[in-house]
């Protein structure tokens, strides 16, 4: 079944001459870090999206355009009834990839896929099921949003709420919990979390300064699951200071107490 639902929906793509309707956007960026102690460097970036749609079917293109054109992601989507079929047409080389947490990912092959997925309401619930055979429960009750997925050996569960002022969120995978409580106090949104990080984030749209701290990392070792590696590292600091400009470019500072490096950027988003 799951390879018939996806000849369809690369059949309702080629069957027309030409795509709904086509939509652009992007980034670019120049950075300019001085890397405290260390020689500073300018980076530059800028990358492209093409999103087109006929019908329930959308096809969407990234590339990456600063040095060259170099494909980042390619995806196929369709919606037939209460089942979703989404096809992720680009390989990514992820060796040399550096996760969010500092670690180094390796390789995993070809990771083109193809995910069938079933969304049914049942009351105030919906029931979702996946080609790798997840079942996930979601719903809203009393103001409080609850996540469940059943899967093999590590079942998750999520939920947030927003009680008298702060807003609350609670994951539980396979036995691990985590949390994090957000408030704002006379203008300033605070953020902590279970990982002993904090952010604090001043100012008003377009014009903000946003201090967080990241606690201290411990080392661990690469897993079957995950693929990653960390390394130790210390605790640190950064404040980023941001302006949107009335000519549609965005500028910022970072100062980052971890190498007492200074970043300046410009960016602009279409």
């Amino acid at each position: 079944m799951k390879k018939l639902i996806a000849l369809f929906a690369t059949t309702a793509v080629a069957s027309g001459s030409a795509m709904g309707a086509i939509a652009l956007s992007g980034t670019s960026s120049v950075s300019y870090d001085d890397n405290g102690s260390s020689a500073s460097a300018t980076t530059y970036d800028a990358d492209l999206t093409i999103t087109g749609t006929a019908g329930a079917t959308t096809f969407t293109q990234g590339m990456d355009i600063d040095a060259g054109i170099s494909v980042t992601s390619s995806t196929l989507s369709t919606t037939i009834g209460p089942v979703t079929v989404s096809a992720d047409m680009h390989n990514e080389d992820d060796a040399a990839t550096v996760s969010s947490t500092g670690g180094l990912s390796a390789d995993s092959g070809d990771n083109r896929s193809v995910t069938v997925s079933l969304d049914a309401p049942i009351g105030d619930a919906t029931i979702g099921l996946d080609d790798t055979g997840d079942v996930t429960v979601t719903g809203t009750f009393s103001g409080v949003t609850l996540s469940h997925t059943v899967q093999d050996g590590a079942d998750t569960t999520s939920g947030s709420a927003s009680i008298a002022g702060m807003d609350v969120t609670l994951s539980n995978d396979a036995g691990s919990t985590t949390w994090t409580i957000g408030t704002t106090v006379a203008g300033t949104a605070v953020t902590v979390g279970s990982d002993k990080s904090v952010s604090a984030t001043f100012g008003v749209t377009g014009n903000t300064v946003v201090v967080t701290h990241t606690a201290e990392r411990a080392s661990a070792t690469s897993t079957t699951s995950t693929k990653y590696s960390t390394a130790q590292k210390d605790a640190y600091t950064t404040i980023a200071v941001s302006r949107d400009l009335t000519s549609g470019a965005a500028l910022s500072a970072t100062y980052n107490t971890f190498d007492s490096s200074l970043t300046l950027k410009a960016s602009v988003a279409f």
